[in-house]
This record gives structure tokens, C-alpha cells and sequence, in this order.
């Protein structure tokens, strides 16, 4: 999902001036035209449902009130909920789509939450959440976010109100940042090589966060800054929200290899006295990646492949197109296997869903609108459409496209729809004329 390396120093300072800059400019009020269509907005969506609302509060055990984690000297903070407190507001101001301010006021409820007996989730103290589960002796950790600073504040919360008990084993559902970069901040690497601590991660974890995090690295880097508005102030008229979360944080990334490696849909695990099952999803919203399977607790963890969003299947920082046929194809087999039997589905990023029912519908309307996209955009290129005309006109039917966790958080129909045009066909849009188009 989002992208860091050690050039992200680097960037930070180079692009301090700029903001430094923007920041000093004063934000412009919203036009008639915008007040129009975010009021619109207020009658086309069911704004009266709130179980979101509900599901997001539920387990809460405790946080640190105004979280703010500072940065060295010159830079802006690694971690900042203070800076978020515009989000008190219960109607959204002109200058923000309601859609977007509701999702920013549920990605607000951050602390320690209790899932069900034994799962534990840290969520709001990173773009990605932390997931512990209590081991017979110690504690499995699922995704340490995306900076060491963040992830140990998230252990230190779960520390003040849970037993203490050691790190046994830390699990990275896929290969991006901000599902592993905070490792060291929860495990000494002397202790993974010593066999104290298991890390356990899907086939190709390392070849393809390589892929991802360093060969085309800095441009990465750079345009994530920019789709994140990483240095943007935080307000009505700033940044307000990311979608997954409330933004990346800024800290230190961290790596530790893997020690065990899933190869296989259906193979079993048990460490600490917990039993894991995988479903390997590679080629979905990473390329490697897995769902896991806890029959103790009848818990789906579905990673990245179904959260409260319409993801996206590329990303404007950069990375290979993602495969909607394989993503779809993968929450279905999913939902065969594992949902209609689960009491709750997490995720590394938005809240939990409880009720088998509630998940199976959740699952399938994800799949469905996935693949609506991926079938529609193929049936009007073979119509003659080009990808612009394409994204222009493709629509979800309000059957799935007005379910809350379907809406464009995140990606979006249009750049989705263009995103599988890409895949079967190319930039290339088969006119001569654009074969070569000079910079201006």
C-alpha cells in the first residue's frame, strides 16, 4: 500500500520548502459548485445507517489521548491524532465531501480494541492496524505497521492493558510497507535469529517488497508524498483523511526476513497454541500475499483483500496494475471456505465485521464490485471504447455501489476501470497520433 525507503529522508527534507510554501497560502473557500455536489451527496447515501459507527467502537479498551509522536529536529512529527481534532465537527463543512469527512471521523477512533476472546487490534496509531493475539505463552503480532516508533506506542497500549508476555511470533500478511516496517519496533532481530521469535510471511514476501520498495524506489517515494499529502496541514481545507487510515507515518522502516514461508492454500500452522490456516492471494492487492484462518476463534483475517473501501488496482505512487480477476476470484473462494463459517472478519486497516451473515454479504459485495468492473471495462473496450471514454462512463449500480465499504476511499471506479484497460491493453489507446506526444 504505501511506499518508504531509506530515501524518504532525503525526499522529506527537499520537499520541506515546498510545503513550507503551500502551507503559507490560504486555502480557498468552496465554490458554489462544489457546495452543490457534496450536498447532493447527503441525499444519495444512506448517511442514517451508522452500524459502522457501532462496529468501529465496539471492544474498545483504551488509548493515548492526542497521540503525538515527534520526529527529529526539522522534521514534522512521526505520528499526529492531535492534529486531527477539526474532526469533532459532526457536519461536514463546504470545502469536504461527507462521504469522505464520515470515513475520517470513523478512521478517528483509534486505541486498544478487543476483537474476541484472545484477539487483541491496536487501530489510529498508523495508516495500517496491529493485530495481537494471546498465545498459550506470548503474543503473535500481525502486521507492525509501517514505523518502529509506531508500532512499539501500539505494544506499549496493548502492554498497559494486557498481561505482559513476550513476542513469540510476528506475521506479515503481504509485502507492503505498512504491514511490516515496524517490526524492530516490536522484535530485536538477535532474538528472530536465535529462534526466540518466529517471522512468518507468504512465498515471494521478500522478492516482491524489493520489487516494490527498491527498484523504482525514490520516484515511488516521491509520488507517495504527493497521494498521501503527507506535509499537507491537517484541516477542512488540508488534509483530512487517507482512506485506509488517517495518513502514513513518517518514523523509521524497518525489515526482518522471514523465517517461514506459506507456500500453499490450506496449509496449517500452529504456534503458541494458536491454529492458522492460509489462503494464498497472490497477484490481489499485493503480490504476495494470504488471508488466514483462525478456527479457535472463528476468525477470518482477510489482510488487505476486503476492508471498508473500494481499493484500489493501481496506485498513484506507482506499482504494477493489480489483477481484479485474481482478487475477485480469491475473496470468493474465501467466502466458500472460511466466511460462512466465521464470527468475525478483520482486516489490517478499517474495523472488524461481526455476524456470519453480515461477512458473507461484506465479502460478496466486494467481489461483485470487483469484478463488475473488471467485466464491464473489457465489455466496452471490445465495443471500441478507449480507456478515457471508459472511466468516464463506468458506473456501479447503486446494489453495491452505495454499500458504505464499497465507496471510493481509496481507488475509485474511474482510475480502477483505467487500471484494467491498462493490464489487457496497454497505454496505447490504437491512435496513431498518440504514438509519440511531445512534453510540453
Amino acid at each position: 500500500m504505501l511506499y518508504c525507503n531509506r530515501a524518504i529522508g532525503s525526499l522529506i527534507f527537499a520537499m520541506l520548502t515546498t510545503t513550507s510554501a503551500i502551507a503559507a497560502q490560504q486555502p480557498k473557500d468552496a465554490s458554489s459548485f462544489t457546495q452543490s455536489q457534496n450536498e447532493a451527496v447527503l441525499e444519495q447515501l444512506p448517511f442514517a445507517d451508522r452500524q459502522d459507527f457501532e462496529d468501529a467502537k465496539r471492544g474498545f479498551i483504551g488509548t493515548i489521548p492526542d497521540l503525538v509522536i515527534e520526529g527529529k529536529p526539522g522534521h514534522p512529527a512521526i505520528w499526529d491524532l492531535a492534529a486531527y481534532k477539526f474532526l469533532d465537527k459532526e457536519k461536514a463543512p463546504d470545502t469536504v465531501n461527507p462521504s469522505l469527512w464520515r470515513i475520517a471521523q470513523l478512521n478517528m477512533m483509534n486505541g486498544l480494541f478487543k476483537v474476541t476472546e484472545r484477539v487483541y487490534q491496536v487501530r489510529g496509531f498508523d495508516m495500517s492496524n496491529m493485530t495481537i493475539i494471546e498465545g498459550d505463552t506470548g503474543l503473535i503480532l500481525i502486521d507492525p505497521l509501517i514505523s518502529q516508533e509506531t508500532a512499539a506506542k501500539a505494544l506499549e497500549l496493548y502492554l498497559q492493558h494486557r498481561p505482559k508476555k513476550p513476542v513469540v511470533a510476528v506475521i506479515y500478511t503481504h509485502s507492503h510497507i505498512d504491514h511490516y516496517g515496524g517490526v524492530k519496533g516490536v522484535v530485536k532481530e538477535e532474538d528472530v535469529l536465535a529462534g526466540k521469535v518466529k517471522v512468518i510471511a507468504p512465498e515471494g514476501f521478500l522478492k516482491e517488497a524489493a520489487s516494490e520498495n527498491v527498484y523504482a524506489g525514490t520516484a515511488m517515494a516521491r509520488r507517495a508524498l504527493y497521494q498521501y499529502g503527507a506535509f499537507l496541514p491537517k484541516g477542512e481545507r488540508g488534509q483530512v483523511d487517507a482512506g485506509l487510515g488517517k495518513n502514513g507515518s513518517l518514523g523509521s522502516s524497518t525489515l526482518i526476513a522471514p523465517t517461514i514461508s506459506i507456500k500453499h492454500s490450506g496449509e496449517k500452522l500452529s504456534v503458541d497454541g494458536v491454529d492458522m490456516e492460509f489462503q494464498m492471494a497472490p497477484g490481489t492487492e499485493a503480490p504476495s500475499e494470504f488471508l488466514i484462518w483462525f478456527p479457535q476463534f472463528k476468525m477470518l483475517n482477510t489482510a488487505e483483500d476486503v476492508t471498508h473501501t473500494l481499493h484500489n488496482l493501481y496506485t498513484l505512487r506507482g506499482a504494477q496494475v493489480r489483477d481484479a480477476m485474481s482478487w475477485w476470484k480469491a475473496i470468493n473462494a474465501a467466502i466458500y471456505s472460511y466466511g460462512v463459517h466465521a464470527d468475525v472478519m478483520v482486516a489490517q486497516h478499517h474495523w472488524p465485521t461481526w455476524g456470519s451473515d453480515r461477512i458473507v454479504e461484506h465479502m460478496a459485495n466486494q467481489r461483485d464490485m470487483l469484478k463488475y468492473i473488471h467485466d464491464q471495462t473489457l465489455n466496452m473496450a471490445n465495443k471500441g471504447e478507449t480507456m478515457v471514454e471508459i472511466a468516464e462512463q463506468l458506473k456501479l449500480p447503486d446494489s453495491i455501489g452505495k454499500k458504505w465499504y464499497n465507496r471510493g476511499y481509496y481507488g475509485s471506479v474511474s482510475h480502477n476501470a483505467k487500471a484494467v484497460y491498462q493490464r489487457y491493453l496497454g497505454w496505447y489507446d490504437s491512435n496513431p497520433a498518440h504514438l509519440y506526444t511531445a512534453a510540453n
